[in-house]
């Protein structure tokens, strides 16, 4: 169900359908380790509360990460006793490897987790779970550090959590304030192009996911909630720590060095409003002139420096024309990055051939302005010149504005880009992005007479799905509920890693 607009206003995301009953528009993932007494009781109380009050379809999925104890068997035993339970095992540990398994596999269009020893009050599950229901947000978190989240924990877990997501504020740019609280929902869809991203198997599954949510541009909900800790938790915190602070390291890395394709994942579902068509509103105008006013009085700062430097041994057309030089070659690499967002080292030479076209330009107007102010004054002072350049640099930089939105960085989306431009499969519409390039897009609506796709079971994209416009990538799947069926099993993986007792 798609909210009517008119003409100039914006569509709203879609509903999920309430759907046939007995399909589950639910799935809640509980990862387990050796948990033989927890599990039973976390289960069943679970499971009533779910009964009481959701009003959806669910189902609970017990994932149990190689127990060696009694777990897989009461997990069988909860599964053949109560129909909205079922269990899935691992041969290794992990609970990210855990959550990527039944996630991947599972058909139910709202996926959660929370941890066996629900230390987290169940009263906020449904908050968690609508506005992803609702359409509203791509992903939802518990969060113990909200302000209005009430906690009981000893003071160690509480520093260490509170450092935690300092770290990742200061180091990846995060912003949202509970990484590794054990309550989490994702929609099916984002999950699909999601999960194959996420390198960890551990521990750190969670913040890597939240991470690349954020660069991604989805929107992220948070949940105040009500947590009591677990005195019997068998969470090994100096190896989980030690393990996330690696995790942190290879994310930011791969951040700095450019080695994590972000065009892969800007935008990838496409219903961001600020992507629309909107008749007489021209794309990105006011972030752009707030990009280029930021970048241009740094530069501005820059180049006088650079005049005030070479002035010391040479004359001013000469000292001019080297500090313009040296700011415009830098000037025009911080707009392309950090203004007009072009990533990645193609274009680049021609983008800079350009900037020195436009750079040409305001060596003329600053060139001529000295030129005038020495015709009028034999020797004028050094603040003299400092406040023609400034007024002849003003003047340029509102032509180097124009110039390069229009000429050297075109909109993308206009179908100016680097490469032959893609189309969007049905609408045969440019995306913005060349052919070859790895994009991943998605949409709501399929075409007419078309029904969605069937679901990928081991959450790997198709190989059409990275190359919007591939002759043939089918229409992409609507964003509601797929019919309940079982469980399917994800392939297994290779790689082991050291995982915690959960």
């Amino acid at each position: 169900m798609r909210t009517d607009s008119s003409s100039g206003t914006l569509p709203a995301r879609e509903h999920l359908p309430a759907g046939d009953a007995g399909t589950p528009v639910l799935d809640v993932v509980i990862p387990v380790y050796n948990e033989e007494k927890d599990l039973e009781p976390c289960v069943l109380r679970l499971h009533d509360h779910l009964r009481r009050t959701f009003p959806y379809a669910f189902r609970i999925t017990v994932a149990d990460n190689a127990s060696t104890d009694a777990t897989p068997a009461v997990a069988a035993r909860l599964g053949a006793e109560i129909a909205e339970v079922s269990h899935f095992r691992l041969e290794q540990k992990g609970r990210g490897r855990a959550l990527r398994a039944v996630w991947s596999a599972s058909e139910a269009p709202i996926l959660a987790y929370m941890d066996v020893d629900l230390s987290t009050d169940l009263n906020a599950l449904l908050p968690l779970v609508a506005p992803l229901i609702s359409g509203h947000s791509d992903l939802a978190i518990g969060s113990r550090l909200a302000r209005s989240s009430r906690v009981v924990r000893g003071p160690k877990r509480e520093f260490i959590s509170r450092a935690y997501n300092l770290i990742l504020r200061g180091s990846l740019q995060a912003r949202f304030s509970d990484a590794q609280c054990g309550f989490k929902a994702i929609r099916r869809d984002v999950a699909q192009v999601l999960l194959p991203l996420v390198e960890d198997t551990g521990w750190f599954f969670d913040t890597e996911m939240l991470v690349l949510a954020e660069r991604a541009g989805l929107r992220i909900h948070e949940v105040p909630v009500d947590w009591v800790d677990d005195p019997d938790s068998t969470v090994h915190i100096v190896r989980t720590a030690t393990e996330d602070l690696k995790g942190v390291w290879r994310v930011g890395k791969a951040l700095a060095s450019g080695s994590l394709s972000l065009d892969r994942l800007a935008r990838p579902f496409g219903d961001d409003p600020r992507d629309r068509d909107i008749k007489d509103v021209p794309k990105g105008l006011a972030r752009q002139l707030v990009g280029f006013c930021v970048v241009g009085g740094l530069s501005t700062l820059f180049y006088l420096l650079l005049y005030s430097a070479f002035r010391q041994f040479s004359g001013s057309q000469i000292a001019n024309a080297l500090a313009l030089l040296v700011s415009a070659v830098a000037n025009t690499a911080a707009n392309r990055r950090l203004t007009f967002g072009v990533r990645g080292r193609g274009g680049a030479v021609r983008h800079q051939a350009q900037g020195l076209v436009v750079f040409g330009i305001g060596l003329a107007l600053t060139s001529g302005s000295l030129a005038a102010l020495n015709a009028a004054s034999s020797e004028p002072a050094h603040s003299t010149e400092l406040a023609v350049l400034i007024a002849a640099n003003l003047a340029a930089t509102v032509l180097r504005f124009l110039l390069f939105r229009a000429w050297v960085f075109p909109d993308r989306r206009d179908g100016a880009v680097d490469g032959p431009a893609a189309t969007d499969g049905p609408t045969g519409r440019p995306t913005g992005h060349p052919v070859g390039r790895s994009t991943v897009v998605a949409s709501h609506t399929p075409a007419p007479g078309t029904s969605p796709d069937p679901p990928h079971p081991t959450g790997a994209v198709p190989e059409y799905a990275a190359h919007p416009g591939h002759p043939e990538q089918p229409p992409l799947p609507r964003r509601q509920a797929a019919p309940a069926q079982g469980l399917r099993p994800a392939r297994p993986y290779d790689s082991t890693e050291p995982g915690d007792k959960r």
